[in-house]
């Protein structure tokens, strides 16, 4: 397992992005809040996080849903992932929504989503006529006969 250093400022009360199990790809970040804030059905909110960081070039951080908050709870991220580019220096905030039906409290502190740092490559595209055929050819959703 690959690991890189990358600067960050914590201007929140709480810890600094973590995994919470060995092979983890994602570290828990938390609510920076003061006040409780609920959200009704359907209602989405942007929660600061507190944190500021300068990832290497080449690399970016993905923002994710926590699946436990998502199962039990509705509560998701509008742009899943979500992506902070590695020239960002701002604070980073989770755009949480309640897809449930009933209304949900998020607490400060509360562990909210969870971000993922990858690599990544620059395309250069080559304009051409044709492109290789394949079995799917150009069917798209549910084309491959598996639902």
């Amino acid at each position: 397992m690959e690991h890189i250093k990358v600067k960050i400022i914590n201007d929140s009360p709480y810890g600094l992005p973590t995994y919470e199990t060995h092979s983890a790809a994602g570290m828990d970040i938390h609510a920076n809040i003061t006040e409780p804030i609920t959200l009704g059905p359907l209602e989405r909110c942007l929660i600061p996080t507190g944190l500021r960081m300068q990832l290497p070039q080449g690399y970016e951080c993905q923002i994710r849903p926590r699946s436990g908050l998502a199962l039990k709870h509705g509560l998701s991220i509008v742009n899943t992932p979500g992506t902070v580019d590695a020239d960002f220096r701002g604070d980073i905030g989770i755009i949480l929504i309640n897809l449930s039906n009933e209304p949900y409290t998020i607490t400060p502190g509360e562990r909210i989503a969870q971000m993922v740092i990858k690599e990544y490559v620059h395309v250069e595209w080559e304009p051409v006529k044709r492109i290789d055929t394949t079995e799917r050819g150009d069917g798209a959703f549910g084309h491959t006969g598996t639902e």
